[in-house]
């Protein structure tokens, strides 16, 4: 039994959530993967996966061994990398993951800009406003807005944003514009989450930060939809200064309540700590970090 293989064949399957596809993963017959983890489970004589109709399931024992697998695997990849030339030269794909506007809005022209300078290297680029786990998600890189709670990673700064209140001259010059806080309860918000409607807004920082109640009258799940909306004058809408820049530069909205604002939220590049850094990695953070610190002032001081 090759237990590489086998390791890498669980890994697959507990990644897709079935045989069928972590078999179309492998480039491996549905069949051969049932008999390889069968081997394997008999080799260590435990059950490693249960198995439904509907879905699988890591046992305990599962869960420790799938851990460990990805390590092993993770720095067999390494020692292949390093023996190819990888650590040496850039060349190889590099997995970059953002956020969705942010992403379009600074990173693409960065990558397009780094795949000029470097033949030998290919990006996979995947914006999501879900943060992704690096290692389990297979990234060299990821680009986070806010502050960080992983120290396992390196992270390096690159800009600092602000959250802002925002709205169309139109809807103020209909409604009013806020001057305190607590002219907000007379406004229509437009807001966005992922998880749900928002009831309030924080504002203030440090021991003067205060949440203050809103009145959603229109809720979506992204920050495109939530400008749109309010550059129609739904109501206004609190975005982060990057996102609404263009829409605030053209004079399509306007920035209010700024004296209240939150704290800055930090920009970082962040990569995993290792003993040998790819050199593509390298190439890229050196690339693209002084360009994104030049460019990136325009876009946490909209307007």
């Amino acid at each position: 039994m090759d237990r590489v293989e086998a390791m890498n064949i669980l890994v697959s399957v507990v990644e897709t959530g079935s045989f069928t596809a972590a078999g179309k993963r492998l480039g491996m017959p549905l069949p051969t993967v049932s008999r390889k983890l069968a081997e394997l489970e008999s080799h260590l004589s435990t059950r490693l996966l249960t198995r439904s109709t509907r879905r699988l399931d890591l046992t305990e024992a599962g869960r420790d061994y799938v851990a460990a697998c990805r390590r092993i695997l993770v720095e067999i990849g390494d020692a292949e990398r390093k023996a190819a030339g990888e650590f040496v030269s850039p060349r190889g794909e590099l997995a970059l993951t953002a956020p969705i506007v942010f992403g379009r809005l600074h990173v693409v022209p960065v990558a397009a800009a780094f795949l000029e300078i470097y033949p030998d290297i290919g990006v996979r680029l995947v914006l999501s406003d879900r943060n992704a786990q690096l290692l389990d998600d297979h990234f060299d890189l990821a680009v986070r807005v806010g502050v960080l709670h992983d120290s396992a990673m390196i992270a390096t700064q690159v800009a600092a944003v602000r959250w802002v209140v925002c709205g169309s001259p139109k809807y103020f010059a209909a409604h009013g514009t806020p001057k305190k806080l607590a002219d907000l309860s007379s406004l229509a918000c437009v807001t966005f989450n992922l998880r749900g409607q928002v009831a309030s807004w924080s504002f203030g920082r440090g021991k003067g930060s205060k949440s203050v109640p809103i009145r959603s009258r229109f809720s979506v799940n992204t920050a495109e939809a939530a400008l749109d909306a309010a550059v129609l004058g739904a109501g206004v809408t609190r975005v982060l200064s990057y996102q609404a820049a263009e829409a605030i530069n053209q004079g399509r909205l306007q920035v209010v309540l700024e004296q209240f604002e939150p704290e800055l939220l930090p920009v970082n590049i962040l990569y995993p700590a290792q003993s040998f850094m790819p050199q593509k990695i390298r190439s890229f953070i050196d690339f693209a970090v002084p360009l994104l610190r030049k460019k990136l002032p325009q876009a946490q001081s909209p307007g």
